[in-house]
């Protein structure tokens, strides 16, 4: 039996134990459902095809011979950002790039539990901003709304997910960036804390805001992606005590003490939430108090944590450009920003860094009598594919922070923080909110978010008018 779109990363897993499916099909059905919608949706920059069908061949043979891993045959995406031995990396950006001589960590750990890597995903050049598109590999577009961006710069990654072309698939998330593109398309998007998943070979990738994440339709499955990607090489920085995540899903939570923030934390530029995503929010924080929960309105004291972050982002920013084969290809913005990054490398990434450990003292002593923020995860619906691209970087600046100024302090702090799907908004465009606590938090946000979601259900909605993902494929 063929399993429909509707099948997700466990029952897959499930399927294939029990002889039910092999993974050849569910690697061709990929397959094809990738052609399928790469000219509309745009999702992939690379396709594995023939890689992944032996890598399949190869799982069903283990699967034969009595062998079980937690994803063993199950086909799965990565962001172009991870390393895969013999492909590129190019990160969003153009140029000729030498292939990887081996696979990144979480790559790796992927691997040994089993998952068919089928392609990597678009993502925007060097993952800056909020929408997926430059002149590398043109626009991936919304699956709910193909004018609109899926949000960046894990948009390849979350239209993959949400159009049903994978399960589930990994994202990295250094501003936002994987919390940001599962909101606008309706998905679940675990930022863990840093370290859980490894990101080596760039060990402090974007000196330490940058971490891989999961993206998937429900909360089981992106915690089963978790725990399958968790681990640290021996030379990773951040090691932090290991957690089975999965576990969480289904466990009650209790009752939580929940702070909803609705402020948007210090930025230069102004930014004021849409009274319309307001509204979703407000209503997942009345489903939380009629879960039992206590909730109260007020904001975590962030203060000019602002100051922190561009620093660190920006010389990660140019750490990554002084990587790239043909800097002169980069985007006018990005080499302005990488300038900046330069500027920046001494004594005030210094200084940056040195402050982390005074805001964890001053937000970790919020928790004392808190146990989960609530937040938005974006102020603004998803932005109609080309409205930023053009944009000189100070518009650009503008635009991202006006639409998307709630993500980035957790990246500074390097603490967990879950995207659940908060509804839809005029258009029919997904808005969501996000789950966030202190160092080490990642179980409890989940119990909370699979709580949520087996109230909402909101898994059961697909974006409309796609192609008929559920036919079999021959």
């Amino acid at each position: 039996m063929m399993p429909d779109r509707a099948a997700g990363l466990a029952e897959s897993a499930r399927a294939l134990a029990d002889g039910e499916v092999t993974s050849r099909a569910l690697v061709e059905q990929a397959l094809a459902r990738i052609e399928a919608t790469q000219a509309s949706l745009n999702a992939f920059r690379i396709v594995r095809a023939e890689s992944a069908r032996a890598e399949a061949d190869a799982a069903d043979a283990e699967l034969a011979d009595g062998v079980r891993r937690p994803l063993l045959g199950v086909p799965v995406a990565v962001k172009d950002d991870m390393d895969v031995a013999g492909e590129p990396t190019a990160f969003g950006c153009r140029g000729d790039f030498p292939p990887a001589a081996e696979d990144s960590e979480a790559v790796r750990r992927l691997r040994a539990a089993g998952a068919v890597i089928v392609g990597k995903t678009n993502t925007c050049e060097l993952g800056q901003w909020p929408f997926t598109e430059g002149p590398a590999f043109g626009a991936t577009r919304n699956p709910w709304s193909t004018e609109h961006t899926p949000g960046g710069s894990s948009g390849g990654s979350a239209t993959a997910v949400a159009a049903g072309l994978v399960p589930a698939a990994l994202g990295s998330d250094g501003a936002g960036s994987v919390r940001i593109p599962a909101s606008w398309t309706h998905l679940i998007g675990i930022k863990p804390q840093r370290g859980r998943i490894s990101t080596w070979p760039r060990p402090d990738d974007f000196q330490g805001i940058s971490v891989n994440g999961t993206l998937a339709r429900t909360v089981a499955d992106a915690a089963l992606l978790l725990d399958a990607a968790s681990g640290n090489h021996g030379r990773d920085p951040y090691q932090p005590p290991a957690v089975k995540v999965a576990d969480a899903v289904g466990r009650d939570p209790g009752r939580l003490r929940i702070a909803l923030s609705l402020k948007p934390p210090f930025t230069a530029l102004p930014a004021r939430i849409r009274p319309e995503v307001r509204a979703r929010v407000l209503e997942l924080a009345q489903k939380l108090a009629a879960l039992g929960h206590s909730v109260e309105e007020t904001d975590p004291p962030y203060g000019r944590i602002g100051l922190t972050f561009v620093p660190r982002a920006t010389v990660g920013l140019a750490e990554w450009a002084g990587m790239t084969p043909e800097p002169a290809l980069l985007d006018r913005r990005t080499r302005d920003a990488a300038r900046l990054g330069r500027l920046l490398g001494g004594a005030p990434l210094r200084a940056a860094r040195r402050a982390e450990a005074g805001l964890h003292r001053r937000i970790g002593a919020f928790f004392a009598s808190y146990d989960v923020v609530l937040a938005p995860t974006t102020a603004a619906p998803p932005p109609r594919i080309g409205s930023m691209l053009p944009l000189g970087g100070l518009a650009t600046d503008r635009a991202m922070i006006a639409a998307c100024p709630y993500a980035w302090p957790w990246n500074v702090l390097g603490w967990p923080g879950v995207n659940v799907p908060a509804g839809f908004v005029t258009g029919g465009l997904p808005v969501g909110a996000q789950l966030l606590g202190p160092a080490g938090s990642e179980p409890l946000l989940v119990s909370l978010a699979a709580q949520l979601e087996a109230e909402l259900r909101w898994y059961e909605l697909w974006p409309p008018g796609q192609l008929d993902l559920n036919s079999p494929v021959a």
